[in-house]
């Protein structure tokens, strides 16, 4: 089984690992995103699937534009059955989907048609959802709204953070991937149409989405830690310095002041007010310095925030 793997971040790079290393299927490309400039020197950083695909010494494939004449013909040149998608963040153009002699799969972390889109694990963290799962799409030209092949359900634990939840999630797909492969090459599986009357749909992430209302129930406030855990965080500004929360902890105390004000600090933390309950914030970390503790906060930055 010869597959065209697309994808860019390490979950995708995982996966990209696994089947590779599967004696029944040759990955014969990996079109991940360019190389990005980052970081104060500027320097190219590669995706996670191109480190790894180097590693690995897959033929690997980072159009700015997949629908170049010079990109069209590398591609066409490959034999491939599957084409597998796993967050790679570009729109894949018709030419490319018609290009597997079996199919183009999608995956998708969500269980369609809920959380069509760019973010559906920070989505369904947001929501305070208690499950969901990992769907195998046929990609057809509209935004993840593809016939379902099968989707495999996750439960969403409540100390669950973006991170936690993506590995699981990834788990899952490595644990169920090749057996649907194989059932979509040997048609035991056929593709059931979403109903796309009960979509819904979330959006690419912004860096503004980090900063903090505490005119927000406390539950609520807790759900997007967990969902912005990895990147973009969760930050507030306090004495007009912006300050990431790097960890934070809900406490059965109903708030007895204005939103966002503080109740106390003490060597376990800050307390702040919100809506209804109060949240406390353990650890933190002030623009270009390292994370603290509470018990530095306490010793250190009392008056700052007194």
């Amino acid at each position: 089984m010869n597959i065209l793997f697309a994808g860019s971040p390490k979950s995708s790079a995982r996966i990209l690992e696994f089947l590779f290393k599967k004696d029944d299927i040759s990955v014969v490309g990996a079109i991940t995103q360019p190389d990005k400039r980052s970081g104060r020197g500027k320097n190219l950083i590669e995706s996670d699937v191109s480190l790894n695909a180097n590693v690995l010494g897959i033929r690997t494939f980072k159009p700015e534009n997949l629908n170049t004449q010079e990109i069209k013909d590398e591609i066409s040149s490959l034999e491939i059955d599957f084409l597998v998608v796993i967050a790679y963040g570009k729109i894949i153009p018709e030419w490319l989907l018609k290009l597997p002699k079996i199919s183009p799969i999608n995956i998708h972390f969500s269980l369609l048609p809920k959380y069509r889109g760019a973010s559906p694990i920070q989505t369904s963290l947001i929501n305070g959802d208690t499950e969901t799962g990992v769907s195998f799409m046929q990609i057809n030209d509209e935004l993840d709204s593809g016939d379902i092949y099968k989707s495999f359900k996750t439960s969403i634990d409540q100390h669950d953070n973006k991170i936690s939840l993506e590995k699981k999630l990834t788990d899952l797909c490595i644990e169920n991937i090749c057996q649907i492969l194989h059932d979509i090459e040997f048609q035991r599986l056929k593709p059931i149409k979403q109903d796309s009357s009960i979509a819904s749909y979330c959006n690419k992430l912004l860096k503004t989405n980090s900063l903090l209302d505490f005119n927000d129930k406390s539950e609520n406030i807790m759900n997007k830690f967990r969902a912005y855990f990895e990147w973009p965080g969760l930050t507030f500004s306090h004495n007009n310095v912006p300050i990431k929360i790097k960890n934070l902890a809900q406490v059965d105390k109903q708030s007895n002041d204005k939103p966002g004000s503080i109740y106390k600090i003490d060597k376990s933390g800050i307390y702040v007010n919100t809506m209804d309950k109060m949240i406390v914030i353990t650890n933190l970390q002030f623009p270009n310095k390292k994370t603290i503790s509470s018990n530095d906060v306490y010793n250190s930055y009392r008056d700052f925030f007194s």
